[in-house]
């Protein structure tokens, strides 16, 4: 087997599929400290919904959490095997005991466990959605703070995730030959992916779930509906789409101008989708100032003349 060649440079966002707009937004804004960077929508399908960014200060690459809410659908996801099972996010290891208060403070159930050697606090977003916040050392990420939460306590970013497989040495091979991993640990049933040198924004774990039955991959409720991974330009993204198209994975995307970043997609042999993404130069800044970053919802130029109509079958949001 041919060894890797680091293109993929680290996490770039993870995508939820959530509940409400307004439990959402307090989950993220209020419970977890995080800023909203961008209010904006996605537009597939017969009517637009809310798309709702969350990261550090300028919603950097690793930092961010997407999420759909789509409670308006009716329709519960159901977790299971072949999908992401949860997210991880990196705070310092001194900051384990101040969130298991803090969460236990907000009536989220908190379990404290170890994994890899690292401090695991596990709890849900109202929606059931699995989070983790894991202890790190040496993690130089620049967090946001509201203020409630210190900088010095706050979460820096993504840590890793962990998808959900009946077997793994389809994903083995995967990770290794088209998205440029090496296998760097194993914990009971939990197998390490690493990017590059590794740390964290640069893990994926896999899980092996036989017992489990197959996720749902629609847009419902209470799932992780994919994770981004970052590449450095559109030429390193023809040559991943390229690749995998020659691993046999022919329904690889085309590239997606998604406003912010410009993405590629393709379902993995876990079953979980993953996306290749190059940032746009100006990230968020490309259609809202710094000072109002994350401010009104921003509506696809296309679609501005119907920002009265669009706005008012949305749910309402208040922020």
């Amino acid at each position: 087997m041919r060894a890797a060649t680091p293109i993929i440079q680290r996490h770039h966002h993870i995508t939820l599929c959530v509940g409400t707009a307004q439990q959402d937004y307090d989950f993220h804004t209020k419970v977890l400290s995080l800023k909203s960077v961008k209010k904006t929508l996605i537009y597939d399908g017969v009517a637009p919904f809310y798309h709702l960014y969350y990261g550090n200060d300028l919603g950097e690459e690793s930092t961010l959490i997407t999420c759909f809410p789509v409670a308006h659908f009716g329709r519960k996801g159901h977790g299971g095997a072949g999908q992401i099972g949860n997210l991880a996010l990196s705070v310092p290891v001194s900051a384990i005991p101040f969130w298991e208060r803090r969460l236990a403070g907000c009536g989220f159930e908190v379990k404290r466990s170890e994994r890899f050697g690292e401090s695991v606090l596990t709890f849900a977003h109202p929606c059931g959605i699995e989070y983790e916040l894991i202890g790190i050392a040496d993690d130089d990420r620049k967090p946001f703070s509201n203020g409630e939460v210190p900088a010095e306590f706050a979460i820096r970013g993504l840590h890793t995730i962990a998808v959900n497989v009946h077997e793994m040495e389809p994903s083995q091979e995967f990770m290794h030959d088209g998205w440029s991993a090496r296998e760097v640990a194993r914990d009971g049933r939990y197998v390490r992916f690493a990017f590059g040198e590794g740390g964290s924004g640069k893990f994926v774990d896999y899980a092996l779930t036989r017992e489990m039955a197959q996720g749902t991959w629609t847009y419902g409720e209470g799932t992780i509906h994919h994770c981004a991974f970052q590449v450095a330009d559109h030429g390193v993204q023809d040559r991943v789409k390229a690749n995998l198209e020659g691993m046999g994975f022919t329904d690889t995307s085309e590239r997606k101008d998604r406003g912010y970043f410009e993405s590629i997609y393709v379902r993995t042999p876990s079953g979980a989708m993953f996306e290749a993404t190059v940032s746009k130069p100006e990230g968020f800044l490309i259609d809202e100032a710094y000072e109002q970053l994350g401010g009104k919802v921003q509506i696809a130029p296309q679609f501005e003349s119907q920002r009265t109509e669009i706005l008012a079958s949305l749910e309402a949001l208040k922020y």
